[in-house]
């Protein structure tokens, strides 16, 4: 009889677990975050039910139920449950170390202790089951344990090794020849890491279409070139740091990569107009570009972004100094798709930009205008009457904008998506405006700073007394 109320409850369990999984796949995205919670409180109770029958009666689970029932159970465990399952009994232990458990596999929380050989036996376990593996700050492993993964993991598709600082060229090679369906590559912070890496990555995985070869500073314009020919699938380029690319890598990757969709060049110092007209003209498919800390960029280059690509969705271009109202006034008249820019020390900007992406850019989620500091209150105005104030518009950022009064903060009162809001160093904001912001917006953040007053000398002394505040700035 209890055996016969377990198997029921059990039939009811999964039947719950495959509608829910049913609902995450039509969902999407939105509904993973939605139902993550009771996702969790299912995985909790196929845990309990397990531990039920196997600290009662093993051998009953294991002769009633079939393997395959068995195995998609383990499927829905995290990898320290399943490691936890492999300690119960034998036949427990085949079932949670089967390879078709192991598909997804992060090893960030447990980085320290992650050395070659755990690698190596895990890919052995896996074989061809594993298709994403992340190892992220691991820094105990190396190139050796890394060829026997690529020798026996052949299905991976996603690999991240962002700071894996001993990976070296020889990685790649073993990538190249055993890991054709690799898709999504994370070396950064790999400094090791040089053109012979990209050549054997596009002589060997012509399927790749995200990589991420940030600070691997080693890299040049040769490196590039070799990449894209034969990778011109790629959809995600991220060149963060590397600061030896010049605007004849760009040429390369505009002439080659019409697929591409996210291209990072943060702090590419040697960037110019030149190198980034040629991606806006050769990849329209744009939609996400960082170019902060590029400094030599003009407003050729926002011109070029309105005529060529009208998908644009992220603007990066903090420390830009010489964009000015011109450019983005062309930008956001041609660009009405843009969710998020960041405008930090675009010094030279002022209400006109504001007062355009108000009219055009009804989509527009996060703003910086840190450090803008011809920003006043008539833009903030605008803005807070524009498209994108009621329901879109969820962090502004405006630290540094010394012409900003309360009055911004009774102008973003409409903004009922608003989140986040940075308002340090903003000498002419008080605390009186925020309380009365927050009467209209009470679960909004807000990140000030008052500036303490000076304290006076100490009496009877030279000594000078300072606030706690002081002494931690």
């Amino acid at each position: 009889m209890m055996l016969r109320l377990k198997l029921q409850y059990f039939g009811h369990l999964m039947r719950r677990v495959d509608s829910l999984e049913k609902t995450l796949m039509l969902e999407g995205t939105g509904g993973r975050r939605r139902r993550g919670r009771q996702r969790m409180r299912w995985l909790d109770g196929i845990t309990d039910l397990m531990d039920m029958f196997s600290n009662s009666d093993e051998a009953v689970i294991n002769k009633k139920l079939p393997k395959e029932l068995l195995l998609r159970i383990f499927s829905f465990l995290d990898v320290v449950t399943l490691c936890r399952c492999a300690q119960v009994s034998r036949a427990w232990n085949v079932l949670a170390l089967d390879g078709s458990n192991w598909q997804r596999i992060d090893l960030f929380d447990f980085q320290r202790d992650i050395e070659g050989r755990v690698v190596e036996n895990i890919s052995k376990r896996c074989g061809g089951f594993l298709r994403k593996l992340s190892l992220r700050g691991c820094l105990g492993v190396g190139d050796n344990a890394l060829r026997t993964f690529a020798q026996n993991c052949r299905n991976i598709e996603v690999l991240n090794l962002n700071g894996c600082t001993k990976t070296t060229d020889a990685t790649c090679t073993s990538l190249s020849k055993f890991c054709s369906k690799l898709r999504h590559l994370d070396l950064a912070s790999c400094t090791s890491i040089t053109n012979m890496s990209l050549k054997a990555l596009s002589e060997g995985c012509p399927l790749l279409e995200q990589l991420n070869i940030s600070w691997c500073d080693q890299v040049t314009k040769d490196g590039i070139q070799a990449l894209v020919r034969g990778c011109g699938g790629l959809k995600a380029l991220f060149l963060k740091g590397c600061t030896q690319l010049e605007d004849e890598a760009l040429k390369y990757i505009g002439a080659h990569c019409p697929e591409l969709v996210t291209l990072n060049l943060q702090t590419c110092l040697q960037i110019t107009d030149e190198g980034l007209i040629t991606i806006c003209r050769g990849c329209h498919k744009l939609q996400s570009l960082c170019a902060s800390g590029c400094s030599n960029i003009t407003d050729a280059i926002l011109n070029a972004l309105g005529q060529n690509c009208p998908r644009l969705r992220i603007l990066e271009v903090a420390r830009c100094s010489q964009l000015t109202d011109v450019g983005f006034t062309t930008l956001a008249r041609n660009c009405h798709e843009l969710e998020k820019m960041d405008l930090e020390e675009c010094v030279q900007i002022t209400d006109s930009t504001l007062i355009q992406l108000s009219i055009h850019c009804p989509r527009l989620q996060v703003l910086s205008l840190s450090h803008c500091e011809l920003i006043t209150d008539d833009g903030i105005r605008h803005l807070g009457n524009g498209a994108c104030a009621h329901d879109q518009l969820e962090v502004i950022e405006l630290d540094n904008c010394p012409l900003i009064t309360d009055a911004s903060l009774e102008h973003l009162k409409s903004c009922h998506s608003l989140e986040r809001i940075e308002l340090y160093d903003c000498q002419q904001i008080t605390r009186a405006g925020i309380k009365r912001l927050r009467t209209h917006l009470p679960n909004i953040k807000v990140h000030a700073y008052f500036a303490p007053v000076t304290p006076p000398p100490s009496v009877g002394g030279s000594r000078q007394r300072f606030c706690r505040c002081c002494i931690i700035l």
